[in-house]
């Protein structure tokens, strides 16, 4: 355990979130998800465990995680196939998660199914969640942490 780091980041999450650079993709996805496959296409090239809820799971991620404020998708949802405009309850959840993290509303956008998994396999990691809701798949670009006053 760790001082001011949720518990639930083990240390195979918190070293990929620490190693990711500015752009790069965090992808959290339902225990439906091919993340196995498409988690060996990544840059970690393995695939990450939380068992946990989606919503549980993005909270901690974004405990640490700074948001990419320089593009509009970097908060993505996987979109509900042949109800693009439709938003589940998993997805309010994370929404709520997000804007918590982020202070104020944070948007998601979404992404058509075959588009998420082509972004997921050029992600940097893959963090498979213990969720079983459908559509409790996302996507995060990693942002950056600025300087602090006056260095």
């Amino acid at each position: 355990m760790l001082k001011g780091i949720d518990p639930l980041l083990n240390a195979d999450v918190l070293y990929a979130l620490r190693a990711m650079g500015h752009g790069d993709d965090l992808i959290i996805v339902d225990t439906n998800f091919p993340a196995d496959s498409v988690a060996a296409q990544t840059q970690l090239g393995e695939l990450l465990r939380i068992d946990r809820s989606a919503a549980e799971v993005v909270e901690a991620v974004l405990s640490v995680y700074p948001l990419d404020t320089f593009v509009d998708d970097a908060a993505a949802r996987m979109e509900v196939v042949g109800s693009p405009d439709e938003v589940l309850e998993v997805q309010r959840e994370v929404q709520e998660k997000i804007d918590a993290a982020e202070g104020k509303s944070w948007p998601m956008i979404s992404i058509e199914r075959y588009a998420f998994y082509e972004r997921a396999k050029n992600a940097y990691a893959v963090i498979q969640t213990h969720e079983r809701r459908f559509y409790g798949c996302f996507a995060f670009r990693k942002g950056v942490i600025p300087p602090d006053e006056g260095a």
